[in-house]
């Protein structure tokens, strides 16, 4: 699977890549862009990738959540370009023999994306101005 889109996210097909009559606790984690206090009026993010690494770094993320949790499946995938918010920017599911390890294992992955992965994120606000955010 293409680990990085420019097109909305489509969680239905993410969720039949790890559909598995043998898994019974499926997990969707989606992070979609915000308006909170701290973020102030975004209007948009863009999200810009070193694209080859990026996505090599995501198969080697899911590889690892594969050895730790050898019964699971998973599929994730981060949009790249300008996401309005409301949208969702990313998506990670993972689908486990329970709940408690698929809870576990989505949140080890979407951990590890957000730390391991080559992307940047520049956030477009109501009145036109721009800030490019860390993390």
């Amino acid at each position: 699977m293409d680990h990085l889109t420019r097109d909305p996210i489509d969680v239905g097909r993410l969720l039949e890549i790890v559909t598995d009559d043998g898994l019974g606790g499926t997990v969707v984690f989606l992070g979609s862009v915000r308006r909170g206090a701290e973020d102030g009026p975004v209007a948009a993010i863009d999200y810009d990738a070193y694209e080859e690494m990026a996505g090599a770094e995501f198969e080697r993320i899911i590889a690892a959540a594969l050895q730790r949790w050898p019964e699971a499946a998973f599929a994730a995938q981060h949009r790249l370009g300008e996401v309005p918010r409301g949208e969702p920017s990313v998506a990670v599911v993972a689908a486990a023999g329970h709940r408690a390890e698929a809870f576990e294992a989505c949140r080890w992955v979407i951990d590890e994306a957000k730390r391991r992965l080559p992307i940047w994120k520049k956030e477009r606000f109501d009145d036109g101005s721009e800030h490019w955010r860390e993390g």
